[in-house]
């Protein structure tokens, strides 16, 4: 899963042509790590329809800030540039395709 920074945010997020997924997350974050293997199904089986990217809140402030995360893990999905749908907290892989639904 490709992972994304403050540096990148604009040109990998915003301006895709996909609707992009953001898993804010931290190394820290045991509900994070348990949605690794959640996400990476989700970013193989929904390739066609959906990226999927994670970002390290710690290591990107600037970012985490601008969207004014607090929790992790923050799912956002972005589409055409602006944040669509948000996300709080692990869930198990049919859940969030569930709720992934409306925006894809």
């Amino acid at each position: 899963m490709a992972e994304v920074t403050d540096a990148d945010f604009a040109a990998e997020v915003i301006g895709a042509q996909l609707p992009v997924l953001v898993e804010f997350t931290a190394d820290w974050c045991p509900p994070c790590r348990q949605m690794a293997p959640v996400l990476s199904a989700v970013a193989e089986e929904e390739r066609d329809r959906l990226r999927v990217v994670q970002l390290n809140v710690d290591r990107n402030p600037a970012t985490t800030n601008a969207y004014q995360v607090l929790s992790m893990p923050t799912f956002m999905v972005f589409r055409g540039g602006e944040p669509v749908k948000s996300m709080v907290g692990s869930r198990p892989k049919r859940r969030l395709l569930e709720e992934l639904s409306d925006v894809l």
